[in-house]
């Protein structure tokens, strides 16, 4: 009897040894190499498959650890998503993390007047989506089908915002959040638009000006010579003619402006076949609201922000010739 009392004393002893290194072990920070380490964990994942992706990873020293700590949390629900860790993190600290959610985001931001071109570059310079993927998920409209029928790719829907992404986001999944987020932002405008010339339009207000209470002015001017049937002859469109032709080259040659391609408003009346840029939402309520002018014309002021507006070509071209002036004797 009294051997079998030491024999149960020491298993008793034994197991609490063991607890308690299980326990010092869990405590212990772990990291098999320096520096940053991104693990993704997918919807579905049971405790092993995310053991095992942690031990691969270097984030713990033994899949058991991972077990140990959901054995002393039995209602702890794991979530999916990517994880950033950056220094020795203890495998309770581990499980903690990943049972809060302490999901991994990077912001990536678009400017307001950033066309699909821009944003490629953009995204490309992050290393996570190569700008020839975004491109490819760009052209095609199908995510803004319903909103407008003809537009010929989602420039223009991609709504210039702060985005959250991962390392595992693809192009696909920045194109559906841009334009779910364009998709908030006019239907706080003006959903019973025609969302395509609306679009359009603001792209080229968007393009031609950054003065704040200009916006509606140019978009009265643009509608004004719309309703007489005149060119628009709007600048930022013959670019924009230019990129689609993979002929931009950072200046406006007299080719660019001659250009039949049907984007070039100086080709072309009216407005363009979609939109050359993505607009913000007060671009977007200029074009829904344009200012009731008699103006036509506008040029850039020679000395400093904003544009002269006038009402007939005879005042257009002394404002041009006084612009003109003002360079030439600057510089």
């Amino acid at each position: 009897m009294k051997k079998l009392f030491r024999y149960a004393l020491i298993l008793f002893a034994a197991a609490v040894i063991a607890g308690i290194a299980t326990v010092w072990s869990l405590g212990q920070p772990y990291q098999a190499a320096p520096g940053e380490t991104f693990v993704r964990i997918e919807h579905g994942w049971g405790t092993a498959a995310i053991a095992r992706t942690l031990k691969n990873a270097g984030v713990i020293q033994y899949p058991w650890q991972l077990y140990a700590a959901h054995v002393l949390n039995p209602s702890a629900k794991l979530q999916a998503g990517e994880y950033r860790f950056a220094a020795p993190s203890s495998a309770l600290t581990v499980f903690d993390r990943i049972r809060r959610g302490d999901i991994y985001f990077f912001e990536f931001t678009v400017p307001e007047g950033s066309n699909r071109f821009d944003i490629a570059r953009l995204i490309a310079a992050t290393g996570i989506i190569s700008a020839d993927d975004f491109l490819e998920a760009s052209a095609a409209p199908s995510l803004i089908r319903d909103l407008a029928p003809n537009a010929p790719s989602l420039e223009g829907f991609l709504f210039p915002s702060t985005y959250r992404l991962t390392h595992s986001s693809t192009a696909a999944d920045l194109c559906r959040l841009m334009t779910t987020e364009f998709r908030r932002q006019w239907k706080k405008l003006d959903p019973s638009s025609d969302a395509l010339k609306t679009v359009t339009l603001a792209s080229l207000v968007e393009k031609e000006t950054g003065v704040a209470e200009e916006r509606k002015i140019v978009a009265g001017v643009f509608s004004n010579r719309i309703e007489k049937g005149m060119r628009l002859d709007c600048d930022p469109t013959t670019i924009y003619a230019a990129l689609l032709d993979n002929r931009y080259t950072g200046v406006i040659h007299k080719s660019d402006l001659l250009n039949q391609n049907p984007y070039n408003t100086y080709q072309n009346a009216g407005l363009p076949p979609g939109p050359i840029a993505n607009p913000g939402s007060a671009a977007l309520e200029a074009a829904l609201r344009p200012a009731e002018t008699d103006y036509l014309f506008f040029v850039a002021k020679a000395d400093g922000p904003g544009h002269v507006f006038s009402a007939t070509r005879a005042a257009h071209e002394k404002a041009v010739a006084a612009y003109r002036h003002a360079k030439h004797k600057a510089g």
